[in-house]
């Protein structure tokens, strides 16, 4: 009797966002596969979860910033090299980035010179849509298919010239259940202090200008409104820092850790003070108001100025085509303003119901066609592609 070979997937993820598709990702594709499947590249603590085994620790290369970047440089140069030596030397069936184009990009368009045969999927496609819409084109030689979390970004790369792209889906879409409160949730919160979720996101540059601000609207807030819960779902490899510089606030905050303690802050929020980034998805589908706010280098705001293309940086807005869900960029985002955005939120009101009913359209934005689950959508995709290199140089 014939028995389908094993699968040999090589998974590369640059950040906590990543390893969390990446974990996902690889349920399905066990799931799906016909035969075993061996794993191998670069995640994190949730795909170790699922027995994967990092080439090294992915707080090695999850930094974002051209200053972060340009720091860390050397040890980024190193670790390409590290990973593009492995693949080339145990040539899998296929490849798999996952997000993180900095570091996956740099990863496959090596890959591709040494092992031309090697299929090579982008899971999560650069936001081509919002700034420097000419890496869609410049994908082409090293992406052979690119798996879309956001409904419009197919029509965008057929629009740009970049890779074949399909939308899957986001993997979010799978967990409602542990995003939305239940009755006897709801029925709790009755007569208590309104929990404020507070996310200063998740890469250490992120953390250390966000923390001191949402410190000091959390006092604002306090001050007018009154007693307050505010809990910090803390990124687990930034634990010690996050409660480092928790320490300075004027007003207590609850630290908690992991994804399930993440999510139960959520059902029970009233409304969150969130970084911009997947989180505030996460909080659309969990039907959370939110106010949104983002902060970086004077030299990242030039270049960025000079490039963004989109009125939004905001994923729900972006989804939804409205600003719903409103942002504090750079010198907006300050305690005042951020302050003045959250009160209504917590109180309640028409600005709280509107943003409520547009929280409401996201499900029917991002549905999926029939029954399908986007990570198994995606390896449904990536186990119909994969197939052993058959030429390339082993050196790296």
């Amino acid at each position: 009797m014939t028995t389908t070979p094993s699968k040999r997937i090589w998974l590369v993820a640059g950040e906590d966002s990543g390893d969390q598709l990446g974990a996902k990702l690889m349920r399905a594709l066990s799931d799906l596969s016909d035969g075993p499947v061996a794993f191998g590249g670069v995640g994190g603590e949730a795909m170790a979860a699922q027995g994967f085994v990092s080439l090294f620790p992915l707080d090695d290369v999850a930094v974002m910033g051209y200053l972060p970047v340009a720091a860390r440089l050397r040890t980024l140069l190193r670790r390409i090299r590290q990973t593009v030596r492995d693949i080339v030397e145990s040539r899998p069936d296929i490849l798999v980035i996952i997000d993180s184009p900095g570091f996956t990009h740099a990863v496959a368009s090596r890959v591709r010179k040494r092992l031309p045969s090697l299929p090579i999927v982008d899971y999560v496609s650069p936001s081509v849509w919002a700034w420097r819409p000419w890496r869609a084109a410049k994908m082409r030689p090293f992406i052979d298919h690119v798996l879309a979390l956001l409904p419009f970004e197919p029509d965008a790369h057929r629009r740009l010239g970049g890779p074949d792209c399909t939308y899957v889906g986001h993997p979010l879409i799978e967990r409602l259940a542990e995003l939305r409160p239940k009755a006897d949730e709801a029925a709790a919160r009755e007569g208590t202090p309104p929990t404020l979720v507070i996310l200063p996101g998740s890469r250490r540059s992120e953390i250390e200008r966000l923390m001191p601000v949402f410190g000091a609207t959390l006092d604002l807030l306090v001050q007018r409104y009154g007693p307050i819960d505010a809990v910090l779902p803390a990124v687990t490899r930034h634990r010690a820092m996050i409660e480092r510089l928790a320490l300075s606030w004027s007003r207590p905050v609850t630290i908690v850790h992991g994804e399930a303690a993440k999510y139960a802050a959520f059902r029970r929020s009233r409304a969150a003070l969130a970084a911009s980034g997947t989180v505030t998805l996460e909080l659309a589908l969990a039907g959370v108001p939110m106010v949104v706010a983002y902060k970086v280098s004077r030299l990242e705001e030039a270049v960025a100025r000079r490039l963004i293309q989109v009125p939004t940086i905001v994923l729900p807005n972006l989804i939804l085509g409205e600003n719903a869900m409103p942002e504090f960029i750079q010198a907006e985002c300050t305690p005042g303003r951020l302050g003045e955005a959250m009160l209504p939120l917590l109180k309640g009101g028409e600005a709280r119901d509107a943003q409520v009913r547009s929280l409401q359209r996201i499900d029917g934005a991002m549905r999926l066609a029939g029954d399908d689950e986007p990570s198994r959508k995606a390896a449904r995709i990536v186990l119909s592609m994969a197939r052993p290199p058959v030429s390339g140089s082993s050196s790296a």
